[in-house]
């Protein structure tokens, strides 16, 4: 299997604990998988700064091609952050390059070649995902906090869509219903320390957190994504998907950085 992201790459910079790393939503999911044989890659841009270097050094020494990255001149994005409590606070987010990044029709072409790819709204790529679904590729979302029907119309291209809620109660129950009727396979909604829900349009499947001492949340989610998509990937149960996503996500958070 070869599984692509597509996407924001950037530096979280936290001034008070002077320390810093590369991440991103697709950046995350694709370390673990990678770290799990998977064949991964990574479409994005980054500047021509100290950053951007840093960014590729971490990426090739994941085992992730960065063939499909774009270095223009400029600065790499940082998104400069801050912990209370042990609870992330993005205080702010500097695009640089990251502000023109687009799909060219190589990218596009290559893309597609794919059995997976990984994006979300910062990806830019919503417009070829209906390209990406013709030749079979399987598209994963993360829509993160947006439980909305204003978003409903990017669910026709999707096959995994993943949200973050509080608390399982009705309105989240019936809102995955009919997110799944607009065309995923699955969906599924991660709800913090009170663990996840997954719906395939006949059954709802709850799971659970695996307890750790928390020392930051940040990729929290896009851990749990690639656990839950490794166990896709391996024709495990959906309620194994649940675990092995729970899983990542417990080792993510007991440890400073997203991976």
């Amino acid at each position: 299997m070869r599984v692509a992201g597509v996407g924001l790459s950037i530096i979280d910079v936290y001034e008070e604990q002077n320390k810093s790393y590369p991440t991103g939503n697709s950046v995350d999911f694709l370390v673990h998988l990678s770290r799990k044989g998977i064949d991964t890659a990574m479409s994005t841009v980054v500047g021509t700064d100290k950053n951007g270097e840093l960014m590729l050094t971490f990426l090739k020494n994941e085992n992730i091609d960065t063939s499909h990255i774009k270095v223009r001149e400029g600065s790499t994005a940082i998104f400069k952050m801050e912990l209370k409590n042990n609870e992330r606070i993005h205080k702010e987010k500097i695009e640089g390059v990251m502000e023109d990044f687009f799909l060219t029709e190589e990218d596009i072409n290559s893309l597609s070649e794919y059995d997976y790819i990984h994006t979300n709204f910062s990806g830019r790529a919503i417009e070829y995902l209906s390209y990406f679904k013709e030749r079979g590729t399987k598209i994963i979302f993360d829509f993160s906090v947006r439980v909305s029907e204003e978003f409903f119309n990017t669910l026709k291209y999707i096959d995994y869509a993943f949200f973050s809620y509080t608390k399982d109660d009705a309105y989240i129950r019936n809102f995955m219903k009919n997110a799944q009727l607009k065309g995923p396979e699955l969906v599924v909604v991660t709800l913090g320390e009170r663990g996840s829900i997954a719906y395939d349009g006949n059954e709802f499947y709850k799971g659970n957190i695996v307890p750790t001492t928390v020392v930051n949340t940040v990729g929290a989610g896009d851990s749990f994504c690639s656990g839950f998509i490794f166990g896709v990937i391996h024709n495990k149960s959906i309620e194994r998907c649940l675990e092995i996503g729970a899983e990542f996500a417990s080792k993510v958070v007991s440890k400073f950085e997203p991976y």
